[in-house]
C-alpha cells in the first residue's frame, strides 16, 4: 500500500515538473487600485472610465480596479501609503502635501507623483452688474455663497479669501451652486463663488433673473502675489459671451485635477497606461464618459504640473516632446 502511495506521489511530482518545464513560470499581473471620488462625481468618472476601457482590460501585465473615495485629500493619503496605486488628486493638494502644508497636517506626502493633467477647475465670482463690487476686497460686509462645506470649492474660497484678507469680514453662506444662484436671485446673497468648469448651469440660471457681472479674480491674484505663494494655480479667463451680460474676457485662475501614482508603481505600467489612454481612440473614450475631459490631449497632459513626475510618465511625455 505504502509503495503504491509513493508511486502516485512521485508520478504527480514528475508531472508537475514537466508542466513547469513546458509552460514556464506564470507572472502575476500588477494590480492597480485607482482611487476616484464619491459616486457620481468627476473623480470617480475618471477612475471608472480607465477601468472599463477595453484596451486597458486587455492589458497583459496589469489590471485596473476603480475604487470610490471621499475625494482629493483621501486619495493623496492613500496613494502616498500605497493603499491605492493611482488616483485623482487636485494639483494644490499634491503640492501642499509634498511640502507639508496641508491644513492641520504637517506630514510630507512625497510618494505621490504626477502622471498627467486631466482638467481644470476655474474660480468664478458672480455679482450683480450694479453692485459696485469690482474686487474681492469689495466683499467686506457682504453676504457671499462660498460653496458646500467640505467641498473643494469651499476650501479654495477659504484659501483665496483668507489670503486676500476678507474671509472673516464677509457673511459666509455655505451652500451648493444651484442653491446659491436661487438665493442670489432672491436678493439673499450679494455674490456667490464657484470653482467649476464653465459654462456653469448655476450662473446661467442667475443670469436669467439678474443682470450679472463677474469679478476680475485674476487681477486680485496678480496684484497680491497669490500665484507666488501658491504656484499650482494657473491663469485663465472666462471668455466673453460665456454668460449673458458678460461681454468681455474675465481673468481668473484654476486648480487642476491630476492623475497621480505611487512612486513604487512600475515605470512600465505607468508608461503603458498613458500609451493606451493618450491615443485618439483613448481620448475619444474619455470624452464620451464626460465632456469635462474635452481638453485632455497630448499637448495639455504635461502642463500645469509643478510637482515631480513619475519616471514612467516622464519617459512618456519626453518621448512625445512635451517635456525637456
Amino acid at each position: 500500500m505504502r509503495s503504491k502511495l509513493m508511486a502516485v506521489i512521485l508520478g504527480v511530482c514528475a508531472f508537475s515538473l514537466i508542466t513547469v518545464a513546458f509552460t514556464g513560470p506564470t507572472l502575476a499581473k500588477t494590480r492597480v487600485i485607482f482611487g476616484g471620488g464619491p459616486a457620481g462625481g468627476t473623480f470617480q468618472v475618471v477612475a471608472n472610465a480607465i477601468q472599463v476601457y477595453k484596451p486597458v482590460k486587455a492589458a497583459a501585465d496589469f489590471s485596473v480596479k476603480a475604487q470610490t473615495s471621499a475625494g482629493s485629500v483621501e486619495n493623496l493619503r492613500k496613494t502616498d501609503a500605497g493603499r491605492q496605486q493611482m488616483s485623482v488628486v487636485y494639483s494644490g493638494h499634491v503640492w501642499l502635501g509634498r511640502n507639508g502644508e496641508m491644513k492641520n497636517d504637517t506630514k510630507k506626502y512625497e510618494n505621490v507623483l504626477a502622471v498627467a493633467w486631466l482638467y481644470g477647475a476655474p474660480a468664478q465670482l458672480v455679482v450683480r452688474a450694479d453692485s459696485g463690487i469690482k474686487s474681492t476686497k469689495d466683499l467686506v460686509g457682504k453676504k457671499v455663497g462660498v460653496g458646500n462645506a467640505g467641498s473643494g470649492a469651499f476650501a479654495n474660497c477659504e484659501l483665496f479669501f483668507t489670503y486676500m484678507g476678507v474671509w472673516d469680514k464677509i457673511e459666509q453662506n455655505a451652500m451648493g451652486y444651484n442653491d446659491a444662484a436661487a438665493a442670489f436671485g432672491n436678493n439673499q446673497l450679494d455674490a456667490f463663488w464657484l470653482f467649476t468648469a464653465f459654462p456653469s448651469g448655476a450662473v446661467i440660471m442667475a443670469a436669467q433673473t439678474n443682470d450679472i457681472a463677474m469679478v476680475d479674480l485674476g487681477a486680485d491674484a496678480e496684484a497680491s502675489g497669490f500665484y507666488k505663494k501658491y504656484p499650482y494655480f494657473s491663469k485663465l479667463a472666462v471668455p466673453a459671451g460665456t454668460y449673458k451680460g458678460v461681454d468681455k474676457d474675465v481673468p481668473s485662475f484654476q486648480d487642476s485635477a491630476l492623475w497621480v501614482a505611487n512612486a513604487e508603481v512600475p515605470d512600465e505600467v505607468v508608461y503603458e497606461l498613458l500609451s493606451i489612454i493618450y491615443t485618439p481612440e483613448g481620448l475619444k473614450h474619455m470624452v464620451e464618459q464626460k465632456k469635462t475631459f474635452k481638453n485632455m490631449s497630448l499637448e495639455t497632459g504635461a502642463t500645469n504640473i509643478v510637482t515631480p513626475f513619475h519616471p514612467g510618465a516622464e519617459k512618456f511625455w519626453k518621448e512625445k516632446g512635451m517635456l525637456k
